[in-house]
């Protein structure tokens, strides 16, 4: 089952950074020790909906719908547009930038939202946006 929603054009980049943290076990269990976080994702779209998803680098290494895993509470929660994400996670632009102009707010540790972007630059290669 995937992780993409419709009405969120910018969530295919999350079957794409699922398919980078799964596709080599090594290179997982170095992501999730350098998190070691669970990074949550509030995505608005243009009709003002807006759905969650997480990233679990504290255990398991895998991306999932919803604000956390069952029982847990995220580290740091990144509210953005669905288009601020599509454009965060394809290189055009950098989450200081989204910060700095209002456009992403940081929730939680603010710090270990920095160890996210390494996360997303690998995965640029996979995500077609």
């Amino acid at each position: 089952m995937g992780l993409k929603h419709d009405a969120f054009p910018a969530s295919a980049a999350f079957d794409a950074i699922n398919r980078s943290l799964q596709s080599d076990d090594a290179e997982r269990k170095d992501t999730v020790k350098k998190g070691n976080a669970i990074f949550a994702f509030a995505l608005k779209n243009k009709e003002g909906d807006i759905e969650s998803w997480h990233i679990d680098l504290k255990d398991k290494g895998l991306v999932a719908k919803g604000e956390a895993p069952k029982g847990k509470k995220a580290d740091v929660t990144l509210s953005l547009s669905d288009q601020d994400f599509g454009l965060l996670v394809s290189g055009k632009k950098n989450a200081q930038t989204l910060f700095m102009s209002g456009r992403l707010k940081v929730k939680g540790d603010v710090m270990k939202a920095t160890k996210m972007e390494p996360v997303l630059k690998k995965a640029q290669t996979n995500a077609k946006l």
